[in-house]
């Protein structure tokens, strides 16, 4: 489901531009500063609703403009080419269309263009707390699971206002009733988590090995409580520390995904350029899933494509991506670094000083 053409007006640097896209890779080459990362964050929100580098909207739109625009069209499964935008004002507001609709849901956005993002900071996936961690598992179960993203809404619903009750309550038979259907939800969560992870694993450790295949590297889904006891009897067990705390501390909000190299915990083995290259590993796999899945495409936006990565691993990274036959953004400073990507399918687009051209 590739983007066929591409509209930004007002999104930081770039005041507009308008470009057709390969189906295949696409380059934008360009000096530090000139845009690039820019337009990939344009692709980011055209399917997240946000930036991938602030949360604050106002650091995103141009400093003379009210609002932005990101428009593109894309290819849906069944090739008709789908209109699909984002208009973000000053103001917070936020006006999603899909297919000329108007109001639309940012998790729409979402579901119809699918994405994976690999950029300078992505080493927090290996190398930081759970939170990274649980999110790469709950994008593919959102992708597998049409009741998750409701059902993990409402579970993180429950969860604040059982952590409200908490500094009120004076036994736990008043926290008991809410936390029934607290149980309900965090079970079905785990559920979906952990089958996806079953899953998405044996494609991601075949991958792993792929591209370091030096190191033996397992994945292990921790669930955020103990795995031999209900989650219902958990939240009773622990009410009084709970309530000490003035959190509930175990939860489907803890889980995480652990991954040992070696049998050791992977940031105490890999180098930087190690670890760039098992990022990738891991997003190109959880790509190749969603596709054997539901035959849906990722596209892949890849910022800083040489960084950390020797010519050896920029090869391996291609040859692995041109064999997904998904759609590809790599940014780069020079045409050199992107050589070993390059066919006569992609097209390259020149960036500097906000305005995309291509070459």
């Amino acid at each position: 489901m590739p983007l066929t053409r591409l509209v930004v007006k007002q999104f930081r640097n770039i005041k507009a531009c308008d470009i057709e896209l390969s189906p295949g890779f696409n380059f934008l080459i360009g000096p530090n500063g000139s845009g690039k990362t820019s337009l990939l964050e344009s692709i980011y929100m055209l399917g997240h609703g946000r930036s991938f580098r602030s949360s604050l909207t106002g650091r995103v739109i141009q400093s003379e403009s009210d609002e932005l625009f990101v428009h593109g069209r894309f290819l849906n499964p069944d090739n008709f080419e789908l209109p699909i935008g984002i208009n973000k004002q000053r103001d917070g507001s936020t006006e999603v269309k899909i297919g000329g609709q108007s109001g639309q849901k940012i998790a729409k956005l979402a579901n119809v263009l699918p994405l994976q993002l690999i950029h300078p900071e992505g080493f927090d996936l290996l190398t930081a707390g759970p939170k990274s961690r649980r999110s790469f598992i709950d994008w593919g179960v959102f992708h597998s699971e049409p009741a998750f993203y409701e059902a993990w809404g409402r579970y993180k619903r429950l969860a604040k206002q059982r952590n409200a009750l908490l500094k009120s309550a004076k036994n736990y038979a008043e926290v008991s009733h809410w936390d029934q259907e607290l149980a309900k939800l965090a079970e079905s969560i785990s559920q979906w988590r952990e089958s996806y992870v079953s899953k998405v694993k044996k494609v991601a450790e075949v991958i792993c090995h792929e591209f370091l295949p030096e190191f033996d590297i397992r994945l292990k889904y921790y669930r955020g409580w103990d795995k031999d006891t209900a989650y219902k009897d958990i939240l009773s067990q622990n009410f009084e520390r709970d309530q000490s705390l003035g959190y509930t501390f175990s939860g489907p909000n803890k889980a995480d995904l652990r991954i040992k190299v070696n049998s050791t915990p992977v940031e105490d083995v890999l180098s930087r350029g190690q670890l760039k290259l098992m990022v990738c590993a891991l997003r190109v796999a959880q790509g190749q899933h969603l596709t054997e899945m539901t035959g849906k495409q990722c596209i892949y936006l890849i910022d800083d494509f040489a960084s950390e990565l020797d010519s050896q691993r920029r090869q391996r990274l291609a040859d692995c991506l041109k064999a997904t036959g998904a759609q590809v953004f790599v940014s780069s400073i020079t045409k050199n670094q992107i050589a070993d990507m390059h066919d006569e399918q992609g097209k390259v687009f020149h960036v500097e000083h906000g305005t995309i051209e291509q070459v």
